[in-house]
């Protein structure tokens, strides 16, 4: 009896890894929130320093919006959403290119 090992080439593929591009989480200024609360929101979610969460509530303050975090889209919708629930207006899209 003969048996025969027949060897199976591994198929060429392309492979193609998708990299979830860069999200952001961008808050707004509004009419109802301080700004000493804005930056403790920064500050005890973000967990950012007292100087970051300064300059970013200030660039809210001054330029109507900030982006204050980067990643994931995952990250930044769940980012978002705690926003929303401290009360600040937020939302998150694809970072620009």
């Amino acid at each position: 009896m003969s048996t025969s090992m027949s060897t199976l080439a591994e198929p060429e593929v392309d492979e193609v890894v998708a990299t979830d591009s860069p999200w952001v989480t961008i808050v707004f200024n509004d009419p109802v929130n301080l700004m000493s609360y804005v930056t403790y929101v920064f500050r005890s979610y973000f967990g950012y320093s007292p100087a970051k969460a300064n300059k970013l509530m200030m660039e809210v303050h001054n330029n109507g919006k900030s982006v204050v975090a980067t990643g994931t889209r995952e990250e930044m919708e769940r980012d978002t959403a705690a926003m929303h629930g401290f009360g600040l207006w937020a939302t998150c899209k694809k970072a620009d290119a």
